[in-house]
């Protein structure tokens, strides 16, 4: 059976298999490119384009374009195009299915088992969120893993006799991620990672634009301003994206910016864009900084290896600094296709051992024989192992019986390795009361707090409590957090058994909804 790997990315996405000798390869869409822009363009209501033919017409339509919808994933927005609101899982799934029917046009076999990757940094929402937008487009997701995981078994294959602490540094277009691996004998374990999923190349481009935008109106006090127009403002994107793409081989570009009639032709030097972006790439270091503290806290102090990965690592400066800030040489490991080839080696496996443990014997000698594989090397797939941490803190709202004040108690922490399970009894605060409300909370800011304000509601529910009962009664609650980052959670009051399970289930789509919208996707025609 075929199962393939997407990096589903914030500005470019792109999709990979096995070959038949056992190598992970990326299938060029149908345009003859490894990568497709992650952009949506609704022609009309029943007509999407995706890829670099939507990303040229966001200059001359941008209200009918979308992109870096990544962003908002898991959050409970719509984007409203043509008299329709579109959930940020349905506008994914138009991405995905673009990857999947340009495979399918290569392979001539249906792209439907997938496994897709995620930022490490992304919460149970955001999980979530990309599972559903994969069943939105027909996809039957094996599972979602972390980019950083991905591009670690591409670089263990790539080095299979070597045992490794890597740190992955992973700045992509949207998203940025760093995180602490460990290979050893072939296995796969993840000390501890960190993240920004609001930092990415797409913030240098911005920092560009409005550079471009002040010169203009330097030369051009009396013109309009060239962001006050969609299409200009569209324009000066493409061409500061342009601009950073050719700073990283060359010392100066020249961009022309043209608006209202007039011109100014703006000299970009390599060294005016590193001062413009200067403290994006000291986020990307403090965040860096405080891994390699974790990683510390829990004994690993010494790396063999400083990964890059993603497209925008590709910048001189970056590599340049970290070196200079860790004393390591940064290896560019593929930074475009490594995470998408780690995402489909992991499917191939994956699917691999399930065949193995479910009997399946031939079928899974079958596989391992159209890719080529030794017996030698299908014993070390059925006995590999992947181990993660989790990637936020999660929790309850608890009050303080005397003060009434809120906290969020939590019981699963950053960077606790998954999958992890933990039970504790809670209690009710006042006399006669007859239900708890269960208000589960994800970290939300850089590190753990009891502040509400600094975690996000991702789920609530209700146990009732039996009548005349004093304050202090038990609740238990049980939170359980799976190698995907999914999370469920159940509430129990032991002397009627009444009973709360909930399943993350976040984003503004419930499960009908992910139906509905699955049958209305396949309706549009998607190209």
């Amino acid at each position: 059976m075929a199962v393939y790997g997407i990096d589903l990315g914030t500005t470019y996405s792109c999709i990979a298999a096995i070959d038949e000798v056992g190598r992970p390869t990326v299938l060029r869409n149908i345009e003859g490119t490894d990568t497709t822009p992650s952009v949506v363009y609704f022609e009309s209501s029943d007509n999407v384009v995706v890829g670099q033919a939507a990303k040229d017409t966001a200059v001359l339509e941008p209200d009918n374009v979308v992109s870096l919808i990544k962003r908002d994933m898991g959050r409970d927005v719509t984007r409203p195009i043509h008299g329709f609101e579109y959930t940020p899982e349905e506008l994914s799934a138009f991405i995905l299915l673009k990857l999947a029917t340009d495979a399918r046009t290569v392979t001539g076999e249906d792209a439907r088992d997938v496994v897709v990757t995620v930022p490490a940094y992304f919460g149970a929402a955001e999980r979530d969120a990309t599972r559903k937008a994969g069943r939105i487009a027909g996809l039957n997701v094996i599972d979602i893993i972390s980019e950083p995981i991905a591009a670690a078994i591409t670089y263990g294959v790539l080095n299979p006799e070597q045992d490794r602490t890597i740190l992955v540094y992973d700045l992509g277009g949207g998203t940025f991620d760093t995180t602490v691996i460990a290979l050893r004998g072939g296995h796969i374990e993840v000390v501890c990672t960190d993240g920004d999923h609001e930092l990415g190349g797409a913030d240098w481009d911005a920092r560009t634009v409005e550079y471009l935008a002040e010169r203009f109106r330097e030369e051009h006090p009396d013109a309009g301003d060239p962001l006050d127009d969609k299409q200009t403002e569209q324009q000066m994107r493409r061409d500061a994206e342009d601009a950073k793409k050719a700073l990283t081989t060359r010392t100066q570009h020249t961009v022309r910016v043209m608006h209202d009639g007039r011109v100014a032709a703006v000299e970009l030097t390599r060294e005016k864009f590193e001062e413009l972006t200067r403290d994006l790439l000291d986020r990307t270091i403090e965040i860096t900084g405080r891994t390699l503290a974790t990683a510390a806290e829990k004994g690993v102090d010494e790396y063999d290896d400083l990964v890059l990965v993603g497209g925008s690592t590709k910048m001189p400066a970056v590599a340049a600094r970290l070196e200079a800030e860790l004393d390591l040489p940064p290896r560019l490991q593929d930074p475009d296709l490594a995470v998408a080839k780690g995402a489909a080696l992991y499917a191939f496996e994956e699917t691999f051992r399930r065949l193995i443990q479910q009997g399946a014997q031939q079928q899974a000698e079958e596989m391992a024989g159209r890719a080529g594989l030794s017996a030698e090397q299908q014993r070390q797939i059925a006995g590999r192992q992947i181990k993660t941490v989790a990637s936020r803190a999660f929790g309850i709202v608890v009050v303080d019986r005397e003060t009434e004040t809120e906290h969020v108690a939590h019981l699963v922490h950053a960077n606790e390795e998954l999958p992890a399970a933990r039970t504790e009894d809670f209690f009710t605060v006042h006399n006669d009361q007859t239900a708890a409300d269960v208000r589960v909370m994800e970290q939300a800011g850089s590190v753990e707090s009891e502040e509400p304000a600094d975690n996000n509601e991702i789920a609530t529910g209700v146990v009732r409590v039996p009548a005349g009962k004093q304050a202090g009664w038990p609740i238990e609650v049980t939170f359980s957090l799976d190698t995907s980052g999914l999370l469920e959670v159940t509430a129990v009051e032991k002397e009627t058994g009444d009973r709360l399970e909930l399943k993350v289930d976040v984003g503004g789509m419930s499960e009908e909804e992910v139906e509905r919208s699955r049958a209305a996707l396949s309706r549009v025609r998607v190209s």
